[in-house]
């Protein structure tokens, strides 16, 4: 206690600016009998100096006593230059003066940005209650200012989170919120109801690359959490902890926080490591409850579409045949191809056939309009009704006819695209039938490439069928059909992605392998819909 009866603050820095080295000495005098530590400078270019150095050192004094009258700078100069500075615009600033002081220079050093003005000499006790008044206050703003700034931090990352299209992205955003809050190191493991874990490291921060140790860890949070709903938050000891988690090689305790939904299905925790206190800061312990609550909400919808994702994809590449086993269907090679949609994606309804006729091959591509399984169990009706309507017709106008009665009879409230080709392998002779969908590319022997002049409306609508277009092609020619899920791009027209597809099939190399190839690398990254390809020449 100080004679005054008040509570000193042990361990604070004062930064003490003077150029009369009698006067420095008696003010730091006061200040260290009364418990602080001083630092004495005589400018006001040592000053900023200094605070420099202590800036990158994280040292900052607490509290700057600054003579108004400097050699090379005022006092009130030293101050705005310092509040000019983010990182040191929180330093309070008290100005003092030994000369006579006018009420225009105390209203000078608090325009300036001071907190508090003293004339000199003056009593110890007067010292010692202004620098504890200016520290205190700082201390209650940057306490509030740093408030603010984590509830703002935890509100961009809940916005991230709910904002994530896939469990392994949602992981990554809830790390990179908890890296935030934390200014920590922070992995984050998600788990759904089959166990499998999706992990997110936070960007920018260390992390360990240790894949088992990350699995380990995994197996841990499955443990901690089975029979608990809600949050929790517990440290781990490092012995308990896999190593390398967080650093590379570093064995470390660590601190998490565990929210498991109430039907105990879905669990998420936040890992950092723990800090030297056994229990923690509550206020940090409350954000990351909330970010943790926030991340297991938006887990259970995305967990259950990857299910629901993982079925369609299932059920496509089951009734899709492999192109190893495709029918052989003499006088015709036939190559495809398809690709599912990137992971942030919904699954759709693109297919492609290739059937033996009675008057020659049938081949098709279509797509079934909207995602997912819907979408998927409508594609295989479509596929099963066409391999049925082949066995006694091959008029791909009549098959399109039929396929479009069959939507309206028991899925009237789905639409689907589809373009139909018939192909006479004696003679070249081909037909098409265009229901709402890309018309076929035919590549010409010497680089030429134009679209078949074949249109129609979508199946489902029960429009009627304008006649086949017909075309021939050459033992030299390749037919491409695709759907539109490889060249479709947001903001980009139709029309400009179809002469870009133009473009570079007539450059691709000959073959059928290399075109389809060629293609799929040049359009087919990440997509975010289906792609089918077939391609075909006389064989």
């Amino acid at each position: 206690m100080d004679p005054s009866g008040t509570q000193q603050s042990p361990g604070t820095t004062v930064l003490v600016v003077d150029d009369v080295a009698a006067s420095r000495y008696a003010m730091g005098a006061v200040l260290q009998r009364a418990g602080h530590r001083v630092v004495p400078v005589a400018s006001g270019g040592e000053a900023l100096i200094e605070l420099d150095v202590r800036l990158r050192d994280g040292t900052l004094p607490d509290v700057a006593l600054v003579d108004v009258g400097l050699p090379d700078m005022s006092g009130f100069e030293l101050c705005r230059r310092v509040r000019a500075q983010p990182p040191m615009a929180a330093l309070p600033v008290v100005h003092f003066s030994a000369a006579a002081t006018a009420p225009g220079d105390r209203c000078r050093g608090l325009d300036a940005g001071g907190d508090a003005y003293l004339t000199v000499p003056a009593e110890p006790l007067e010292i010692q209650a202004v620098v504890r008044a200016a520290v205190r206050g700082a201390r209650r703003t940057t306490g509030a200012e740093t408030a603010v700034h984590r509830l703002t931090l935890l509100a961009e990352a809940v916005i991230t989170v709910q904002a994530a299209r896939c469990p392994r992205e949602l992981a990554t955003a809830a790390a990179d919120g908890t890296a935030r809050l934390t200014a920590s190191p922070a992995v984050v493991f998600v788990i759904g109801p089959d166990g499998e874990p999706y992990r997110g490291t936070a960007r920018g921060r260390a992390a360990g690359a240790d894949g088992d140790a990350h699995q380990a860890a995994a197996r841990l949070v499955t443990r901690l959490a089975e029979g608990r709903t809600g949050v929790h938050t517990t440290v781990v000891p490092a012995p308990l902890w896999p190593a390398g988690v967080f650093r590379a090689g570093v064995e470390e305790d660590a601190r998490l926080t565990v929210a498991t939904a109430q039907d105990g299905r879905t669990t998420v925790c936040l890992a950092t490591p723990a800090r030297s206190t056994a229990t923690g800061d509550p206020a940090d312990d409350g954000l990351r409850a909330r970010l943790a609550q926030a991340t297991v909400l938006a887990a259970e919808p995305l967990l259950m579409y990857q299910v629901e994702r993982h079925v369609a994809l299932t059920l496509q590449r089951s009734f899709l045949p492999r192109p190893h086993k495709l029918p052989h269907l003499r006088g015709v090679d036939i190559v495809v191809r398809y690709v599912p949609a990137s992971e942030q994606a919904e699954i759709g309804g693109d297919f492609y056939a290739a059937l033996r006729t009675r008057d020659g091959v049938l081949t098709a591509v279509g797509d079934v309009v909207g995602h997912s399984l819907d979408a998927a169990t409508v594609m295989v009706e479509i596929r099963h009704a066409l391999r049925a309507y082949c066995v006694d017709e091959s008029d791909p106008v009549v098959l399109a006819t039929r396929l479009d009665r069959m939507l309206q009879a028991y899925h009237p409230d789905i639409t689907a695209t589809v373009c139909l080709t018939l192909l006479d392998p004696g003679t070249g002779r081909v037909r098409i039938a265009n229901a709402g969908h890309i018309p076929p590319l035919i590549l010409r022997d010497g680089g030429g490439a134009a679209y078949a002049d074949a249109c129609g409306p979508l199946l489902g609508l029960g429009l009627g069928r304008p006649p086949a277009t017909e075309c021939r092609l050459r033992r030299t020619d390749r037919l491409l059909m695709i759907t539109d899920g490889l060249i479709e791009t947001r903001g980009i027209p139709l029309t400009t992605s179809m002469e870009q597809l133009r473009t570079a099939a007539a450059g691709a190399p000959a073959g059928l392998d290399g075109l389809c190839d060629v293609l799929l690398g040049c359009f087919g990254r990440d997509r975010e819909d289906d792609i089918a390809m077939l391609a075909l020449r006389l064989g």
